[in-house]
């Protein structure tokens, strides 16, 4: 623990630079990071009062390669980003958590109430709830806490804030009550239980174990109540790459029917073939059955059983290319899994809606701007939102500049991978 004061004398002073640079990498925005920090605390001490604290880091995500493969059990290829939610907290002397994130009032909360409260469906409230009940019920100590937190994980942008809040609140009990140590991947684990049951969101693993388990992270959802999860050993930095993801402004409205039918469809193919899951089936059946499986499930259904196919692949790849340090054949899978899900996933513009193709306008001036100098894909859930870009440094201005131009001011977002999850700064 640190007094507030003492911790703000050493920000400012430039005494925690180096820590600064290791965790968010980008040298170029310590200066923001410690404004932040110090604003983060001093408001702790305006909400509460000067205190011995503990300051708490959780990340956002970027999805790498999988698209819309874990509810079908597959595997993935995540990452940390160095945007997150960090959490000035101390431990007070009742049963009672007050936490309070910037622009927000107070939330309120006795420990010794955790039972799912349907009418708190929605909210952050149900997250804490969940997360400490989650907690509690692996045998993990809990207790009251104070905390202030603020995060800069953009919302909306399939970046994960909501599962970045939800590992910094069991990372907060993992420090304060239990010597930081719990797992991350329990912590992971527990705030998945929190957003579906507590928070009424019927979300997969990925999200939770990027954010928790940190790096780039290869997830093996074969028995998603044991996921294999593997750290990716990568020194993302001497590849000299940047990660863009570029907010097209697509309208997210009404498009929950897309988003199901995917997983509906994969399974009727899975289904035909006697399974529940794609991953569970043989391809070399899928092949010599394709003419039956095409009239009795239809066409849709058959090209993105044949995406998922084709991405467990390029998930390999990816993983496999990062491990052996061939950064040109990596490159190589993330091109091959966004054209996979272009093509036949299918998930990057709604079939109701064919004038506004934000996500494909995106790709093509990308894929045309690029050329040697990276690659692009569709990002997370698709249908609207954003794309990822891996791009060369010394090209990451001009892709911003155009990207900016066609989409708007601060569409296009320059991101670093982040080799840490959830973690105690100081």
């Amino acid at each position: 623990m640190i007094d507030t004061k003492t911790a703000i004398e050493k920000i400012t002073n430039g005494e925690f630079d180096n820590l600064f640079t290791d965790i968010y990498i980008d040298s170029s925005m310590i200066d923001y990071q410690k404004k932040r920090y110090v604003h983060a605390i001093e408001q702790y001490e305006t909400i509460y009062c000067p205190d011995k604290v503990a300051i708490f880091s959780a990340p956002g995500r970027s999805e790498v390669c999988g698209n819309h493969t874990d509810h079908q059990h597959g595997m993935v290829l995540a990452t940390s980003i160095n945007l997150d939610t960090i959490a000035v907290s101390a431990k007070n002397n009742n049963d009672v958590v007050r936490f309070v994130s910037d622009g927000y009032d107070m939330i309120t909360l006795d420990i010794n109430d955790l039972e799912v409260n349907n009418d708190e469906a929605g909210t952050t409230v149900s997250l804490i709830r969940g997360v400490l009940r989650g907690l509690k019920d692996h045998g993990y100590k809990i207790g009251g806490f104070n905390a202030y937190a603020t995060s800069d994980v953009l919302v909306g942008a399939g970046l994960s804030s909501s599962a970045a809040f939800e590992v910094v609140v069991g990372t907060i009990i993992s420090g304060l009550y239990n010597d930081m140590k719990i797992n991350s991947v329990e912590i992971a684990q527990i705030s998945q239980y929190a957003e579906n049951v507590f928070f009424k969101k019927p979300c997969g693993l990925m999200d939770q174990m990027a954010c928790s388990v940190g790096g780039m992270v290869n997830i093996d959802f074969k028995d998603p109540t044991k996921p294999i999860v593997k750290k990716v050993p990568t020194e993302f930095e001497k590849y000299d790459y940047s990660l863009c993801i570029v907010d097209t402004k697509g309208d997210h409205v009404d498009l929950t029917d897309d988003y199901a039918m995917i997983p509906s469809e994969m399974k009727k193919v899975a289904n035909f073939l006697g399974e529940d899951y794609l991953r569970d089936c043989d391809s070399n059946e899928f092949y010599i059955h394709l003419d039956e499986i095409r009239e009795a499930v239809g066409d849709r259904p058959v090209l993105r059983a044949i995406h998922f196919f084709n991405e467990e692949h390029n998930v390999k790849n990816a993983v496999s290319s990062l491990e052996n340090g061939k950064f040109v054949e990596f490159l190589d899978a993330i091109r091959k899994s966004g054209n996979s899900s272009f093509k036949y996933l299918q998930n990057v513009y709604t079939a109701r809606d064919i004038q506004h193709q934000n996500i494909s306008v995106a790709l093509a001036l990308s894929e045309s701007l690029l050329r040697n100098y990276g690659v692009c894909r569709v990002h997370g859930g698709g249908f609207a939102g954003t794309i990822q870009a891996f791009v060369k440094n010394d090209f990451v201005s001009n892709y911003k500049e155009f990207i900016n131009k066609i989409f708007g001011e601060n569409s296009c977002h320059v991101l670093k991978v982040r080799k840490y999850g959830g973690i105690k700064v100081m």
